[in-house]
């Protein structure tokens, strides 16, 4: 017998109901999310091993997330027209597949060439995820339960402290090309799991939530893909795709959003590119030590911030207008600040103490921006909405590490290409705190569209 996981009750759903689909969906998709975030950060606690063997300046190192970013960028908006047209659990399980086999090839890499091409492949694989799992979860719970949801998946984004603390430590002890190797691994084993999954009915629970209600809706058998047949139909349904593109750069509260955490992203990716590099050159830590210290950090600080943030979002949502984008806002906006008094200590206790607390302010964000953005856009183009949001973020963490890492060359000092990206950190805080001036009207429009479909 086939193992299946995430399927409906049998008895049908209710508004009433917090999660119809159980929470095995959210399980599977988190440890997508963690295997995605420790293979991409792997290198980075490993640089200074890299660097070496392959004779790599800063500006050089810099150039590999950058290129990895630009690449994402690109599939981005494709990965979204996927995720709104095919099945989006087998979209996810063949793209973590392909993690797994370009993290090998990253280890078995017999020169810089390969080895960059690799890195860049594999953020390209990884990006094509991303509009398929947030566009799944919110087919999965209803808007009630959904910051914990995206809280609990989207934390895994700022996990990669977890990937660079066990590159520097296996590096260390097993060499870096092995340690790619041994971690392939997960990325097989997580795309037999994501195989398992049941796709859910699109938009169902929306319809559910708009009428109301304590009596139980019969769940609909998920629909097949539509193929699409004949040069004129494929040319029409680009021309649908270029209008829905349009419709959700047209949502202000997505646009807004996705500029502000695309300049956040800008400056985080910068700085915890560089931030073991940091440790190891100005605090004369070892490497596995400060590896292992920058990924503690991180999963401490995001951990604690984001649980936070999903109980401040779900007991303030309703009671606030744009509550969850107004925790979110502060949050960055005060994190940023506190990570850029950071760098102007010179007290080593001090920088890390200062550093987990812009963590845990920045990390209240995690649950509530995300949670946000799904309930302003409709069931049918959630895959394209969170394709923009990871296209502004894939263009924030392209230019962070190269920008530091060319800075550093030009000055010899890390620490002033880092203090130069609080700029950009703050200003996407402040823009995600006026993103809550149009929430409810674009909250609203989604739950009139959502009943509309009911009634017809």
């Amino acid at each position: 017998m086939a193992v299946t996981m995430g399927a409906p009750p049998s008895r049908g759903i209710s508004a009433k109901d917090l999660a119809p689909y159980g929470w095995a969906p959210l399980v599977v998709l988190f440890i997508v999310g963690l295997v995605d975030r420790v293979e991409a950060s792997l290198m980075t606690g490993m640089l200074p091993l890299i660097q070496e063997e392959f004779g790599l300046s800063d500006t050089a190192a810099g150039a590999i997330p950058t290129a990895a970013a630009i690449a994402a960028a690109l599939v981005a908006l494709p990965a979204g027209w996927l995720a709104d047209r095919y099945n989006r659990t087998r979209i996810i399980a063949i793209v973590v597949f392909l993690w797994g086999l370009t993290t090998l090839g990253s280890g078995l890499a017999t020169g810089f060439g390969i080895f960059f091409l690799m890195r860049v492949l594999l953020a390209t694989a990884e990006n094509i995820d991303n509009p398929a799992s947030g566009s799944l979860l919110a087919d999965y719970y209803p808007p009630a339960n959904r910051p914990k949801a995206y809280g609990f998946v989207r934390i895994t984004t700022y996990l990669g402290g977890l990937g660079t603390a066990l590159g520097g430590v296996m590096a260390s002890f097993i060499g870096w090309r092995e340690t790619f190797m041994v971690m392939a691994i997960p990325g097989v084993l997580t795309a037999l799991l994501v195989w398992w999954l049941k796709e859910p009915a699109r938009g169902f629970l929306d319809k559910v939530v708009a009428q109301g209600g304590d009596e139980p809706m019969p769940v609909p058998a998920t629909s097949e893909p539509r193929q699409v047949e004949g040069i004129g139909e494929r040319l029409s349904s680009k021309v649908k795709f270029g209008k829905q593109f349009g419709a959700m750069l047209r949502i202000p509260t997505l646009s807004v959003v996705s500029l502000g955490l695309g300049l956040l992203t800008l400056g985080l990716s910068g700085i915890h590119f560089w931030l073991p590099s940091l440790m190891y050159r100005t605090f004369q830590v070892e490497l596995k030590t400060a590896s292992s210290l920058a990924g503690l950090l991180s999963i401490v600080g995001v951990v604690v911030g984001t649980l936070v943030g999903a109980w401040l979002g779900k007991r303030m949502h309703g009671r606030m207008k744009g509550a969850r984008l107004l925790i979110g806002g502060i949050g960055i906006t005060l994190g940023s600040i506190v990570q850029g008094l950071a760098f102007m200590v010179g007290s080593y206790g001090a920088f890390i103490g200062l550093l987990l607390l812009a963590m845990t302010l920045s990390a209240l964000a995690i649950p509530n921006m995300t949670a946000s953005l799904a309930d302003v856009v409709g069931s049918s183009s959630r895959g394209l909405a969170f394709a923009v949001l990871q296209l502004f973020l894939a263009a924030g963490s392209a230019f962070g590490p190269l920008a530091v890492g060319a800075i550093s060359d030009a000055t010899s000092s890390l620490h002033t290409g880092m203090y130069l990206l609080i700029i950009p950190m703050v200003l996407g805080g402040l823009l995600c705190l006026m993103a809550r001036g149009f929430f409810d009207r674009d909250h609203n429009r989604v739950l009139d569209e959502a009943r509309e479909a009911t009634i017809h």
